[in-house]
């Protein structure tokens, strides 16, 4: 029962994806209607719980919301520009990349000459992966430039990612103090990002993405009980595997097209993110 509890992140968060491209509408309704069902979700959370609020809690945890959302946007983006079943794989291992190096210099985790051995292969493999994952067999001009404009996209996003772990972290908040704080964050980010946006910002797609906005807060919530249940480094590694469920997702469910090489090399780079994201949790233990 514990392993069902801590697969929970990686189904909710592996679903996702395929949810938001399926709803449809632009980044800015997306990421509106996830941070309004975040918010609905930690509302519910808090009436059923007592967090203790700090005005550093508060203010941490906002900031850490507001960065989430700077890297949810980004990643709906890139959805458009390369598609999910490219965006996710490159994504996760951008943030494993990006989340372990700072807990090194940071926090200086890995403190053993084992422990770093084993860190920095696990980024060395996620690394080889995220290259594979991104290759393309037949290139031409507009390929080409919608995977650069990716690239930089996911780069900015993995900023926001990043930022949203590392703040809540650096100030030791506990996620049942963070949740209702983080959330009004992601909301008000979300909508100030949307505010040169001569889009829409209330459709029916916004209102509909308030679902994977839902879906994600429960992988958030399940992943505070998994790490209890299973400790930190089994639930971590258990979540990243979401990365299956959205990029196999992608080619089946989304229709985005692999050659039969590109397909290979996707599933052998997705192995290895999953191998460095389970590797890094052991050198987190």
């Amino acid at each position: 029962m514990n392993i069902v509890i801590a697969l929970i992140p990686a189904v909710m968060w592996g679903i996702m994806p395929l949810v938001v491209s399926k709803i449809g509408g632009k980044p800015r309704q997306q990421i509106i209607g996830t941070t309004f069902g975040a918010l609905a979700f930690a509302i519910g959370v808090f009436i059923f719980t007592n967090p203790e609020y700090t005005a550093t809690i508060i203010i941490a945890s906002f900031v850490s919301g507001a960065f989430w959302s700077l890297g949810q946007m980004n990643q709906f983006r890139a959805f458009t520009q390369v598609g999910v079943s490219k965006t996710m794989p490159l994504s996760t291992g951008m943030q494993l990349v990006g989340t372990s190096l700072f807990g090194v210099f940071a926090f200086h985790e890995w403190g053993t000459t084992s422990k770093l051995v084993l860190g920095f292969s696990a980024l060395a493999l996620i690394i080889i992966g995220i290259f594979l994952t991104s290759y393309q067999q037949h290139k031409d001009e507009n390929s080409g430039q919608n995977m650069k404009k990716g690239i930089i996209t996911l780069l900015i996003s993995s900023v926001g990612y990043v930022g949203y772990v590392v703040i809540t972290r650096w100030f030791d908040i506990s996620g049942w103090d963070a949740i209702l704080p983080q959330a009004i964050g992601m909301v008000v980010a979300g909508l100030l990002f949307s505010i040169k946006s001569e889009e829409k910002r209330f459709t029916k797609q916004t209102w509909l993405n308030m679902i994977p906005g839902v879906m994600w807060a429960t992988g958030n919530l399940a992943l505070l009980f998994s790490n209890k249940l299973v400790g930190i480094a089994t639930g971590f590694s258990l979540s990243q595997m979401g990365v299956v469920i959205s990029t196999i997702g992608g080619i089946l469910f989304l229709g985005e097209k692999k050659t039969k090489k590109e397909l290979i090399l996707v599933i052998i780079g997705i192995v290895l993110v999953i191998i460095g994201g389970t590797m890094i949790g052991i050198a987190k233990s």
